[in-house]
């Protein structure tokens, strides 16, 4: 079985994407992903050089379709309640309508990954607290505006906002109702006086759609 002549490779992350998504590293030999890209063990490392390159760029390619990836892309000083009240309700939409109950790719692997897999762990531990980090950004550009009072410890809650997305993916591999995680994460959101109840009753709707 030979390379194609016409070997796609977007197309082929994105393949090896899907199949780390549902099943798993481990479970994704090089093996199982040259069978799924059909082509052979030598031309997967002629492409990739090494499964765990091509999990880099699989990261990469999930990033970009991550239901919270526009939180990422705020910058300080944008309000951050109706930000972060759409972009909680997105998670819960698209999490709680996945038939396959997939969760997060991220979450999944962080999860996975052991000792062995050191380098890689550490890849997603960075992320996952760069993240945290930028929402505790997001959260002082909100108090420098005006919009949060200035005794939030922006850092902190930062840290409990990426502590509930991270749960809100775990959680929705164990329930697909999109009105359940909503639920459970807009009584964190305004715990930490952060729900936008202005706009509360337009993303419920979407929910019901």
């Amino acid at each position: 079985m030979a390379r194609p002549s016409k070997f796609d490779r977007s197309k082929a992350v994105e393949t090896a994407m899907n199949a780390i998504w549902s099943d798993g590293y481990e479970a994704t030999s090089v093996k199982a992903l040259s069978e799924r890209l059909g082509i052979t063990r030598s031309s997967f490392y002629n492409a990739f050089e090494t499964r765990e390159e091509l999990f880099r760029e699989v990261v990469k390619v999930y990033a970009a379709i991550s239901p919270d990836r526009p939180l990422g892309e705020a910058a300080p000083g944008t309000p951050i309640r109706p930000l972060l009240t759409r972009i909680v309700h997105d998670i819960c939409c698209v999490r709680g309508g996945d038939p396959e109950a997939r969760g997060c790719l991220i979450i999944n692997s962080l999860a996975e990954f052991g000792p062995q897999e050191a380098v890689l762990l550490q890849m997603l531990c960075d992320a996952v607290m760069g993240s945290a980090e930028h929402l505790g950004d997001l959260l002082r550009g909100a108090q420098v505006s005006g919009e949060l009072p200035k005794c939030m410890d922006a850092q902190a809650t930062g840290l409990a906002l990426q502590n509930m997305i991270v749960g809100l993916n775990i959680l929705a591999k164990v329930t697909r109702d999109a009105d359940a995680l909503w639920a459970a994460a807009s009584v964190t959101l305004r715990g930490l006086n952060l729900l936008d109840e202005s706009i509360v009753p337009a993303v419920k709707s979407r929910v019901e759609v």
